[in-house]
């Protein structure tokens, strides 16, 4: 049974439509208003085991967290070391180096850290390791502010591959290297102008990201280069007019045929639809939730920026990675934080049975990149 807007969009197929920040004695301050719809609250109550106040709580403590991180970044200047928010404690804590005004940033609300790296070196030796060739059994690599490190995901049964020992022996020498392991491989979700709804391109179903005026964004693993897009009732909706897969895994759709966009997020009857206000960067830490034509709508937390994912098709930088699970269709569809546009799913690894992890590509680099403005309400 499909939403009610989902209904509005078979109306289209024929028809034309016309927070304050933390205060200085580092104590974050309460929201004043509800922080998301109740449906919103019960998923959070169910994929990441809280009670309602804690959801809300936590919630408006992401809020504030968010506003605090640029702050915090522009006091530390060339020391920031990164950031991560702490859920059991609802505070932002940064990384900074030795030197750091480390008054001026606790006085943005934030908790400090020491460490010796910055994040500036930390992607410089990203970069470095960005360069090598990656067999299949390295599963990813990023940068952990809280390990200040760049770690690097081996899947477990091949960690001692003579290929991985030697990636990881290469990578080492590039500079502070930590090495986890990880369940499987990566894959992409590709199974065969509302956030999560299905659409149909070539020989694969895919799911959309989010509603930009003029068309929608996507995964661009979905492109199968044939040009045009059906949505789920095999209408013709659009065209793909971008995209770029590997290196990066994003892409965009024209909207035209009597459909149009609306700036929301399918819930599947697991929440109500979400709305789409902004596109504010959640920090690690934060909870975030997905939408997608197969598994639907599911919750968890981001785990880390800028990771470099190393699929059996080829490399893609600068993802994201949640805790959130996926399924082959859910590709391309939405990852929203609140009411803040976060990013389009392009792969991962386990299932919404047995749980995983999922990666994005952020969608402010995608609205930048094809000069693309977000459709907000």
């Amino acid at each position: 049974m499909r939403t009610g807007l989902s209904a509005l969009l078979l109306l289209g197929t024929w028809a034309t439509a016309s927070t304050l920040p933390a205060s200085a004695d580092d104590s974050p301050t309460p929201a004043t208003e509800a922080p998301a719809s109740a449906s919103l609250l019960s998923a959070m109550q169910h994929d990441l085991g809280l009670t309602r106040s804690r959801a809300e709580a936590r919630l408006a403590a992401e809020k504030t967290a968010t506003a605090v991180e640029r702050k915090a970044r522009r006091a530390a200047g060339a020391s920031y070391g990164g950031s991560w928010f702490d859920a059991a404690t609802g505070r932002l804590t940064v990384a900074v180096t030795s030197g750091a005004d480390t008054a001026a940033v606790r006085a943005t609300g934030a908790r400090v850290r020491i460490v010796e790296h910055s994040a500036r070196q930390l992607d410089a030796v990203k970069a470095r390791v960005d360069k090598l060739p990656a067999p299949a059994g390295v599963s990813s690599w990023y940068v952990d502010p809280k390990a200040n490190s760049v770690v690097v995901d081996v899947v477990a049964a091949h960690r001692f591959d003579n290929d991985v020992r030697s990636f990881l022996a290469r990578a080492g020498k590039a500079g502070p290297v930590t090495v986890e392991s990880t369940a499987a491989a990566p894959r992409t979700f590709a199974a065969g102008t509302v956030g999560g709804d299905p659409y149909y391109t070539g020989n694969v179903r895919c799911s959309i990201g989010f509603s930009v005026y003029g068309g929608f964004v996507t995964a661009g693993h979905c492109d199968q280069h044939t040009g045009a897009v059906y949505g789920w009732d095999g209408s013709y909706v659009g065209n793909f007019q971008g995209s770029s897969f590997p290196d990066n895994d994003y892409a965009w759709v024209s909207v035209g045929s009597g459909w149009w966009t609306v700036p929301v997020v399918l819930g599947w009857g697991t929440v109500s639809d979400q709305l789409v206000r902004g596109s504010a960067e959640a920090p690690v830490g934060a909870s975030i939730c997905r939408s997608g034509s197969t598994s639907h709508w599911h919750c968890g937390t981001v785990e880390a920026r800028n990771e470099t994912v190393n699929y059996s098709q080829g490399t893609v930088y600068q993802l994201t990675k949640t805790s959130v699970c996926a399924e082959p269709g859910d590709s391309g569809g939405s990852f929203i934080s609140g009411d803040q546009a976060q990013g389009v799913t392009s792969g991962g690894w386990g299932d919404c049975a047995s749980g995983g992890e999922t990666w994005y590509q952020p969608v402010n680099e995608i609205l930048g990149r094809y000069g693309l403005t977000l459709q907000t309400a």
